[in-house]
Formats: structure tokens, sequence, C-alpha cells
């Protein structure tokens, strides 16, 4: 019997070789797991290679059917998950119709659905036929979007510093093509109006930071965000988004800055005037010794 007649298949767990005979399928041998299989001698190191080949190769397959068996699992039917039909005149057609609802965990994107289609021979119902196939999904999400706006600890008037416009993604959807663009009120900006941010998965944020220098003690971050959602449909969101500055002298009251301590440096002045003071003093005693 050649290789090529030998067919290997899953059973209860093991994996199976079987052959063909007189058009009959019959039982070969069970072969051993990977370790047992490396160690035996029952097969020549290119039977070996080979017969793992198959078995690679089925396991590819096979967890190919488990992963969309878990994407069948994404949905549930809602009523019954069969129709009858009566029957069907040549030339016409008839809609099966069913009612499915996403689980809570799925995550969006696209699914294909199986389906078995069964019927009979109108002119001999002992005539039955199945057809199998599959019809696309597209499981979308809803955008949820939330904004906060963060500064440096230093925001004092007149002094530079950084605004950072956090996008909050609280969707189950990734959103897309995220650019941000800034209108000052109560700052002056040094970098660009615009940044482009990318994308965003879902339950994830992201930033814009720009380069500003502070006006006024009560500045408006007002911003417009332009994103694709799942199914790449464009939004435009606005935000005004009000942030504290202090003043100089608040921020000395409250602590975020300290005056500069000027008493170290005089007393090392000082001490500099006096040594040289003190080497001039010398030289002219010693002047006057001779």
């Amino acid at each position: 019997m050649k290789d090529r007649k030998t067919y290997y298949r899953r059973k209860e767990g093991k994996i199976i070789a079987e052959g063909k005979m007189n058009n009959k399928t019959i039982f070969l041998f069970t072969v051993p797991g990977v370790v047992n299989l490396a160690e035996s001698s029952l097969f020549t190191p290119e039977k070996k290679d080979k017969i793992m080949e198959k078995i690679n190769r089925l396991d590819v397959r096979t967890q190919k059917v488990i992963k969309k068996a878990a994407e069948v699992r994404i949905t549930n039917v809602i009523g019954s998950s069969e129709k009858d039909i009566d029957n069907i005149d040549e030339d016409r057609d008839e809609d099966a119709s069913f009612t499915l609802k996403a689980s809570t965990d799925i995550t969006p994107g696209d699914y294909d659905i199986p389906y078995l289609l069964k019927y009979s021979n109108a002119n001999n119902n002992s005539e039955t036929y199945e057809k199998t196939g599959t019809f696309g999904l597209r499981v979308s999400a809803r955008t949820d979007l939330d904004f906060s706006v963060e500064t440096d600890e230093n925001a004092i008037i007149g002094q530079e510093g950084r605004i950072s416009l956090e996008i909050i993604n609280k969707g189950l959807g990734e959103i897309k093509s995220i650019s941000v663009k800034i209108f000052p009120q109560g700052f002056e900006l040094l970098s660009g109006d615009k940044i482009f941010v990318g994308s965003i998965d879902a339950d994830d944020s992201d930033t814009a930071t720009f380069e500003v220098i502070y006006k006024t003690t009560n500045p408006v971050l007002s911003a417009k965000i332009d994103y694709k959602d799942f199914d790449n449909q464009n939004h435009t969101k606005t935000v005004n988004l009000s942030f504290k500055v202090y003043t100089k002298e608040q921020a000395l009251e409250l602590g975020i800055i300290e005056n500069p301590n000027y008493s170290s440096y005089i007393v090392i002045g000082i001490l500099v005037i006096a040594f040289f003071l003190y080497r001039k003093i010398r030289k002219k005693r010693k002047k006057n010794k001779r």
C-alpha cells in the first residue's frame, strides 16, 4: 500500500492511520505520541518526518475547526434555530429569517455563521439532499468617548508648560484615524495646533500634548476631535475643558514654587571677599618686613 493511500484523522483524542482496500476503509495503526514517535524504532527517519508533517497539517485543520466553532458561539438564536418550508415552486424563492443576539463578551468584527439546508425531491420524497455553507455577519460596536485635561504641576501665568488632552475609549470597538485640533483660550501655543493620535483600542486611552505659555488663571482647552469608528464612519467631537493656572503669588503661597534663597550666596560672597582681603593684607605685611 503506497503512502499516498494512507489517511490520518483524529479519533477519541488519538491520531489513527487508515487506508483504502477494495474501496473500503481499513484500520492500519494508531500513531504514537510525538515523544514516543521520535523514540520509536518501527519507522525510518524519513517515515517519521512524513508522519509528523501529516500530524502538523491535521493539527492546523483541527485548530481552524475549533476557532470556527468558537466563532459560531458568539451569537445566540432567539427562538428556534430551524425553519420548515413546505415546498418551493420552480423559479420561485422563499425566505427563512432568524433573530440573532450577540453575546455580551463578543469582540466586534466579521464572523462566518454556518448553515445546513436539507431538502427532498418533489417527485420522490425518499431522495433527500443536504447542502452546507456560511453567511457573513458583522458585529459592530457603539462608540463611547470621554475626555479629560491635564497640565504640568507648575502651571503658572507667564511660564511655559504642557497641556494634555486625554481621549478615553470606553466603547467596545477600536477608533481610528484620530486627530486633535485645539483653539487656544487663555494660553499661547508654542507648538502646532493639530496632532494626529492614530488609533485607540477599546477600553484604552491616549493623549495629545501641546507646548504653551499660560496667560490667564482660568483658561479653556477647546478642541475638535475627528475620528473613524469601527465601521469606518467619520465622526467629530468638540470639547471645552477648563483648567486651573496659578499666579506667581498663589504658587508661592501654596508651596508650588519657592522663593529663591539668596542668603547662602551672600555668605559665600562675603567669604570670598574676606579671603582676598586677607591675602592682600598678608602680602603687604611680608613686604614691610623685608
